[in-house]
């Protein structure tokens, strides 16, 4: 039970980590948009993992 409460919250951080990294692409197109899209895609790896260990865990 408690994994899957910190599960839930990396999963929370991960999305957070998603909405910033987007917000960095469409604000600045051209100063960070290679970083910021390395970083969405992982922070979108970290949220499919721990949605997974969410489900598997239920």
């Amino acid at each position: 039970m408690l994994s899957n409460l910190r599960a839930k919250i990396c999963r929370k951080e991960a999305k957070e980590s998603m909405l910033w990294s987007r917000l960095l692409i469409d604000t600045n197109p051209g100063k960070f948009r290679d970083k910021s899209e390395q970083l969405l895609g992982e922070a979108t790896q970290l949220k499919k993992i721990f949605s997974l260990i969410i489900e598997k865990s239920k």
